[in-house]
Parts: structure tokens; sequence; C-alpha cells
């Protein structure tokens, strides 16, 4: 049905739900669009899920049960090659998790990212240097000098949305540890910090810090990223990640309570103003 591939591409995830909706409309169970394919329902199922990608001739006979008509059709056909095409990321394959793979999708199709850092650097604020030390102190869990420099190439290559056309607004709040723990040395911490401040002067960026002295504040749980699209089929999307893996949220529930807690965090944060302050300030320290 379907050739295995490391994540699904946001056109594909797009496609699955509207393939879903049509089949809804139509009033048809997923075990009478199966029949239809001569297939499992469970095939339906991966389909409208993006598990696998979008055979042609099934999405044709598919849309047909469903009623579209032949031009309404043929642009979904036309949408679904195109969704197939590999992401870029994906010749990172080798070396990219499939459960980070998601992550440089959404990455890419959101626009706006919020994320909380209580331990590093933000991957698409991070210097070649200091990505390529963390990644050396085992951050990965991989050793391997060809493996980190490609994982430094991903992630120097993911910045690149950040000054695009199009560009995400990205509010980072960075907890204070961050900056206090040394990272390959005072000389390559210098030039982190510099980049940082060439980031704050981004229109698209907020970058904030939460200082030692605000104490205690609701996300020191452990990072997190909040995804907003512009794509009426994608919901607020949380990504948590763990030593092994990661966690997608995007029930509303779960996605407010991630909104509510970034929120306090953002408003108890040292001001953007602020943060530039304790970053020139650190600057001089190193």
């Amino acid at each position: 049905m379907s050739e295995p591939r490391s994540a699904p591409t946001v056109g594909q995830v797009v496609l699955g739900k509207r393939l879903q909706e049509l089949r809804e409309s139509a009033g048809l169970k997923r075990e009478e669009a199966a029949r239809v394919l001569r297939v499992a329902p469970a095939t339906v199922r991966r389909m409208e899920t993006a598990e696998v990608s979008l055979k042609i001739p099934y999405l044709q006979l598919l849309l047909r049960a469903y009623g579209v008509t032949d031009g309404e059709a043929e642009s979904f056909v036309e949408l679904a090659e195109e969704a197939n095409q590999p992401g870029w990321w994906q010749r990172y394959h080798d070396i990219l998790p499939g459960w980070f793979s998601m992550y440089v999708s959404l990455e890419g199709a959101a626009t706006l990212l919020r994320s909380y850092e209580p331990h590093f650097v933000p991957g698409l604020l991070q210097t070649e240097d200091y990505a390529r030390a963390v990644m050396h102190a085992g951050a990965l869990g991989q050793t391997d000098p060809e493996d980190i420099e490609r994982h430094v190439a991903l992630r120097m290559q993911r910045q690149e949305l950040l000054t695009r056309d199009n560009a995400p607004r990205l509010w980072v709040v960075m907890d204070e540890t961050v900056l206090r723990r040394t990272v390959g040395g005072p000389g390559l911490m210098r030039a982190q910090v510099d980049r940082l401040l060439e980031a704050t002067e981004m229109p698209h960026v907020t970058l904030q810090v939460a200082e030692f002295a605000d104490g205690h504040h609701p996300g020191t749980y452990g990072p997190f990223v909040l995804f907003r699209f512009s794509i009426p089929e994608l919901p607020d999307m949380v990504y948590t990640e763990y030593l092994t893996g990661a966690v997608y949220l995007d029930r509303r529930a779960e996605v407010v309570t991630y909104l509510e807690v970034m929120d306090r965090m953002a408003t108890q944060a040292a001001t953007a103003h602020r943060t530039k302050e304790i970053l020139r300030s650190l600057r001089k320290e190193l």
C-alpha cells in the first residue's frame, strides 16, 4: 500500500484530514470505503491519518465513491502528488529519528512557534559551533563524527526558515540556566550570545529570559514547543520530548493548558528589552 518513510509531510497530514472529511460528508464508514478499495479498514484509517502516502489509483477510486466531481478530484490528485514528494529533510533520514522528522515538517509549515527551553539555546538560534559542542556532549546519544556533522548541517539548514520571505514568528522563553551553563568554553559562548543578540533585532523574533531571581514558574517540567498554522485543517499542536522520543499533542484541552503556561511564563520572564540587557551584560562577563 505504501513505501516506508520516517514521517509524513504536512501536506500529507492535511490531505488525510480532507479525505476523512469527504468520506464522512458522503455518509460512508471506513469499512465501506475499504470495500471500494478491497483492502482492510485499517488501510483507509492509515491513509486518513497520514501513516502512509496516498497512492493515486486508490485515491481516485475513493474520490469517485465520495461523489467528488472530476475537476475537484483532479485538483486533489495534483495536491497529493505534490504532498508525496519527500521533504528536504528526508535526505537526512539516516541520522534523523522518525519522531523528530515530523517536527521539522511542522516547523516549516508553522506561522508561529512558541517555545520554552530550560537547558540549551533553541536549535533555530544556535551557532554551528554551539550545536556541534552540544552534540559532542552526547545530547543526541550519537558520538560518530560523521553523524554529528550531518546533525549540525541539518540544524543549520533548518535555520533558513527564519530568513525566508514568509518567515514564521518565533517567540522563545529561555531559562537563565541556558546562559549560565557554559558549552564549549567562553569563546564559543561569546559567539553564541552574539548570535542571540542578532536574533533580538529580527522583527519576527521575540526572546525572553526567565531569570533565577523570578523564582519558580509553571514551565519547569521540561522543554516544549507550540505550533500554530494558517492551514484550517491543522490545529495548534504541542511538541514535547524526552530522552529517546517525543510526544505530539493536538487535543484542545491539552494545547490550551500549554498555551496558558506559556502566557504565564512570558508575563513572568524578563521583557524583550530587559533580555537584551541581560545578554549584553553576560557578553561582558565572558
